[in-house]
């Protein structure tokens, strides 16, 4: 009796296991349902701009199920094959081009999910124009339905300079950019004219190091362009080219004298122009009509040089907007806006020296007229004016300043004190500040206080803003560099 039970019990084992085993058949799980589909997180994994030659970032995108049972993929593929120029790993295994860039067999459990990675190489055309590439990753399921992703991207061809040094005067006149590798060196003795619309694309830690002459001759249509040479984006929604130390900086030496820009745009470097102490009975640079923001460091460092600036910006700077630490330097209708959204650790809009590092650097010079001057802190106008036995020559005319109100009648005149005690209550000044995507535009809102407090007859020395616009046309001209407009 013992030993029947003994092997009933036991069929009823094998029983129980047998059962449970065909419940875990993967064949029950699947279907073929032809309306069972993925989801996929993009219909398109786009590029944008991607210098060619040179590889791009990754791409990441997920391939969802939502459906209560598994679906099986027979086959993912890129359209063009072995022609293609996308990398694609799906799911952890790489659709190689020899064998037709293509892979089989895939499962995606219910409400599971696998991922694909993008990238692309475009090859050159050796054309200035940009141009697109396509191409279209298939998704062949077991039931025979066929979906599809769009691949594309935008290729430009570049000139690539590695460690390239200008030893004779040279004239730079392309609409390709050129992507700086080592830094670019002008040597002494030589000028560097950069016409306009060339663009300088400069890897990480690469700078522009000038013991000669450059000269940016841009135009409004056509500004000279110095960026970093990320063309991705950081996140979808943030290119790198909007986020600052791309790259490294200007560097005017002590050696480097007469140099111009105009209509220069630099963004999204560690630092913009440094200037190195020399004589100031020569101008060591002339910034006009240009733009300097989203820096990691220092804006413009004047140390004890020859300067003129004019109708131009300069904002959004970790370190100091503008540093001026003795010298002789002009500033007219410029606009200096400390809103450096990256850390609250940030520098003053405008800093004024006649020391540095214990040494004595006379502020020989240093007049702000018709400029806006302002930022987040209640006081962004700062000094180290440390040593009244050095010149400490300095004037503010006509100028919105962000700082303490000053009595001093002499040297403040015409001044508008942007006394607002709300942090971020500056941003009122400017038509755009969009904080979640880092986008900026410094022309003037309706609600600035700005407007209308320059003095005409400097405005006559600058009678145009940078976009062109007549200063001269109203009662009298606004300061900084924009003149108010009205938008349609």
């Amino acid at each position: 009796m013992h030993r029947i039970f003994s092997l009933i019990s036991l069929a009823a084992v094998l029983h129980v296991v047998l059962a449970g085993l065909s419940a875990c058949d993967d064949s029950d799980s699947f279907t073929t349902d032809a309306g069972a589909l993925l989801s996929f997180s993009t219909d398109t994994i786009r590029f944008d701009t991607v210098i060619t030659t040179v590889g791009s970032s990754t791409r990441r995108i997920q391939v969802y199920n939502p459906n209560d049972k598994g679906v099986r993929i027979a086959m993912v593929s890129l359209q063009k094959g072995e022609r293609t120029p996308f990398r694609v790993n799906v799911d952890g295994t790489y659709l190689e081009p020899k064998s037709g860039a293509r892979a089989y067999d895939f499962e995606v459990r219910g409400k599971d999910s696998i991922h694909v990675f993008a990238e692309v190489t475009v090859p050159s055309r050796m054309q200035d124009a940009p141009f697109e590439m396509t191409d279209t990753l298939l998704f062949m399921l077991e039931s025979g339905v066929q979906q599809r992703v769009i691949l594309t991207a935008v290729g430009q061809d570049a000139y690539m300079w590695r460690g390239k040094v200008i030893q004779a005067d040279t004239v730079c006149e392309t609409v390709r950019p050129i992507v700086i590798y080592d830094s670019l060196v002008v040597a002494e003795g030589a000028t560097l004219t950069l016409n306009p619309g060339v663009q300088l694309y400069f890897h990480d830690g690469a700078n522009l190091l000038v013991r000669g002459t450059l000269k940016a001759a841009g135009t409004h249509a056509k500004p000279v362009v110095f960026r970093g040479d990320r063309t991705d984006n950081m996140f979808d929604y943030l290119p790198y080219d909007n986020t600052p130390s791309r790259w490294g900086g200007i560097i005017l030496y002590a050696s480097s004298m007469d140099n111009t820009f105009d209509y220069a745009d630099i963004h999204s470097a560690s630092f913009g122009i440094r200037c190195d102490s020399s004589a100031t009975d020569r101008t060591k640079l002339t910034l006009t009509n240009s733009v300097l923001h989203n820096i990691g460091g220092e804006g413009l460092g004047l140390y004890h040089c020859r300067s003129y600036v004019s109708n131009t910006q300069i904002s959004n700077t970790q370190g100091n907007c503008v540093s001026v630490v003795g010298g002789w330097t002009e500033f007219l209708h410029c606009t200096i806006a400390q809103f450096y959204p990256w850390t609250a650790e940030r520098g003053d809009a405008l800093y004024l020296a006649n020391k540095w590092l214990s040494a004595p650097y006379p502020l020989e010079h240093a007049a702000f007229r018709n400029c806006l001057i302002t930022g987040y802190a209640e006081d962004v106008v700062m000094g180290g004016l440390e040593d009244p036995d050095q010149n400490l020559d300095y004037y503010f005319g006509h100028c919105l300043l962000r700082t303490v109100e000053s009595d001093d009648a002499v040297r403040f005149v015409g001044i508008v004190y942007d006394k607002d005690s709300n942090e971020g209550g500056q941003e009122k000044h400017f038509r755009r500040f969009d904080t979640d995507n880092y986008l900026y535009d410094f022309r003037l809102d309706s609600l600035s206080a700005a407007r209308n407090i320059g003095a005409k007859e400097w405005a006559e020395d600058c009678p145009a803003d940078y976009d062109g616009q007549s200063r001269l046309e109203d009662a009298a001209p606004d300061a900084g560099c924009y003149e108010f407009k009205s938008q349609p």
